[in-house]
């Protein structure tokens, strides 16, 4: 999964969501994968997004689709 606003770093992101930026998470292509978007939970966020390559993941909590907390 990706974070909408693409966040370059986990600091970022971090800092977004304490700053109380709405960051959604999404999943790419889900529709054709196969594999459905969680939008309640803990889930793994991988950045920055494509074509530069990933240099950080984050366990993030999620509610609605909206992360709320990055735990990890």
């Amino acid at each position: 999964m990706y974070a909408e606003g693409n966040p370059k770093t986990k600091k970022e992101l971090k800092q977004w969501v304490s700053d109380g930026k709405e960051v959604r998470a999404f999943l790419p292509n889900s529709e054709w994968t196969g594999f459905k978007t969680v939008t309640n939970g803990i889930e793994v966020i991988e950045g920055p997004h494509y074509p530069k390559p990933h240099r950080f993941y984050a366990e993030v909590l999620l509610k609605d689709g909206v992360i709320v907390k990055v735990t990890g």
